[in-house]
């Protein structure tokens, strides 16, 4: 069996329209060692899952009841859409239900919550967490573990290479004229006709052409769902002469492997009820099958890839002295400037993304003591790595009394340094990491030139681009950057090989709330990551349908 990587790309949000739905995702949960609440047998639990909107908590969902039971293993499967670029907050409660009473009636019915983000259930795939009482009290031993699977609608085609043998001979003065007709049959026992191979004139050992058909067109992504499958002797009035016929199923097909071919006797139920010696009027064979899987953004973040973020900061003289009220790096103790408020609304989506939660955090345009020499691109403290976004957020306010701000604005030497980083070796051979560079500057750049040549470099390399202007300036000239009006082209002519910048305004966004912001940004994301490792023909690590078992089931046709 051949199999084929293909890349699942989703369309990006624009600023006025709504988020775009990445993919839909499936949440199993389960509990261990729950506290017991009742006094003659164990504790009943059930889980609610919660959202936060605007703010409020509100159920989503919750799990059925388990009687007696401290280690339920809950059958309940929750399904939420996941957008990359939003906090989705959740919050899962336990609770020991008694009888009709209503949750959380009394103190003593809740065993335990934690609250988390989706974000970081589908980065780790599997998530194990304490649960915690009021006043963040552990609740004894007690855990909660949430298992996320995306679903989809989509998950590729097949190839399929059929023939047969020893067919039965219908005609008279010649050869039958065989040909195949595969069908599903639906949950209603009803049949649908998949696909309809040539008929091959004359011949009772016929090889047909390959064909290509949809796992949802061929089993409705449920490799256990039943195919019917007869051959027939073709006729030229209509009236077909039935041959025989077999029953499979996608489960079966897949046991071919490399020189063996899978075989069915193709049986004609009247002959076998009458002739005792009957064994089949032929056989028919799978020769060949390539399953051309199509991979979404998911497929690469469960299989193990890392958002490896880092931001770079405008230190240039432009933005005013930080010590003045009116600079754009002003530290205000009682509301974040600009700067911070771009850096933390699209830093704490992307952290949720990173195992060690390490971000690389730049300075350019600035002079740095001892010497006060321009430097093209200069950590913003004296570690590279920082931990968590409020990492970098301390980093930048600790840095700003430390620096002259100067000049130029030039970015591309970040770009090729980022870059540079993201091509590693050379060798990109797997999906262990992707890079995100946040560019926060406040005027146009003063090299243009280099950094169109530095984004088409880049466009070959595992990393997407987000520019945000801060402040007021006149950021006409940046929207070449962001190819959506056109192609981006280096100085010399050459093309982007993908869009890979996404260039806003912060002053389209002071209004609204900072996950706007990071909506508007981060949308186009999971879109360059797929299409980069679609082109590189890279499978996901670890991927969730190293078979099509999870994946291939009757729930995927929402």
């Amino acid at each position: 069996m051949k199999v084929t990587c293909f890349c699942a790309t989703s369309p990006a949000t624009s600023l006025s329209g709504p988020a775009t739905c990445v993919s839909k995702v499936e949440l199993r949960v389960s509990c261990k060692a729950l506290l017991d609440r009742d006094t003659l047998n164990k504790s009943d639990p059930c889980v609610i899952i919660m959202v936060q909107t605007n703010g409020q908590w509100t159920e989503l969902d919750r799990t059925e009841v388990i009687k007696s039971n401290l280690h339920p293993v809950f059958a309940k499967v929750f399904t939420l859409d996941y957008y990359f670029e939003e906090v989705q907050k959740l919050r899962f409660e336990v609770y020991d239900i008694h009888g009709t009473h209503s949750i959380g009636t009394r103190d003593d019915d809740f065993l335990g919550g934690v609250e988390c983000t989706l974000g970081q259930i589908v980065a780790q795939k599997k998530m194990v967490k304490p649960l915690l009482l009021k006043y963040g009290k552990y609740a004894g031993k007690s855990t909660i573990t949430v298992h996320a699977e995306e679903i989809s609608g989509n998950n590729g085609y097949v190839e399929l290479s059929f023939c047969a043998k020893k067919l039965d001979d219908k005609d008279l003065f010649s050869k039958s004229d065989p040909f195949l007709e595969i069908y599903r049959i639906n949950d209603d026992e009803t049949e649908q006709l998949v696909h309809r191979t040539e008929v091959i004139k004359n011949n009772l050992n016929p090889v047909w052409e390959p064909f290509k058909v949809s796992l949802i067109s061929l089993c409705s992504c449920d490799e256990e769902r039943k195919l019917k499958c007869l051959v027939w002797d073709y006729d030229s009035r209509g009236k077909h002469d039935f041959i025989g016929e077999f029953y499979a199923t996608f489960r079966e097909m897949q046991k071919i492997s490399s020189g063996n071919k899978v075989t069915w006797d193709c049986v004609n139920p009247k002959y076998k009820q009458k002739k005792r010696n009957y064994k089949n009027s032929g056989v028919v064979i799978l020769s060949d099958l390539k399953l051309h899987r199509v991979y979404s953004f998911l497929d690469y973040i469960m299989g193990g890839c890392q958002i490896h973020f880092t931001v770079a900061i405008d230190f240039t003289a432009s933005n005013g002295d930080p010590r003045n009220s009116c600079s754009l790096h002003y530290i205000n103790p009682y509301q974040p400037n600009e700067y911070l408020k771009a850096l933390i609304a699209v830093g704490e989506i992307c952290q949720d993304y990173d195992s060690d939660k390490r971000f690389s955090a730049l300075g350019f345009g600035a002079r740095i003591p001892p010497n006060y020499e321009v430097s093209i691109s200069v950590p913003i403290s004296a570690l590279l790595e920082q931990y968590y976004i409020q990492g970098v957020v301390e980093a930048y306010q600790n840095c700003l009394p430390k620096i002259q701000l100067y000049g130029p604005t030039n970015v591309s030497p970040i770009i090729n340094r980022i870059a540079k980083l993201a091509a590693g070796d050379g060798n990109i051979k797997d999906a262990s990491r992707y890079h995100i560079l946040l560019i926060l500057t406040d005027g146009v750049v003063t090299d243009m030139a280099d950094t169109r040549e530095a984004i088409v470099r880049a466009s070959y390399q595992p990393l997407s681009i987000i520019i945000v202007g801060v402040g007021n300036a006149d950021f006409t000239d940046m929207q070449i950057l962001d190819g959506d009006d056109g192609v981006l082209r280096s100085p010399k002519g050459e093309p982007v090989l993908r869009d890979i910048v996404q260039f806003v305004p912060f002053r389209d966004f002071k209004t609204a709330s900072p996950a706007a912001l990071a909506k508007c940004v981060l949308a186009e994301v999971p879109k360059q990551v797929v299409e980069y490792y679609s082109h590189k023909a890279i499978s996901p690590m670890c991927p969730l349908r190293e078979s099509l078992t999870p994946i291939l089931t009757p729930h995927l046709l929402h």
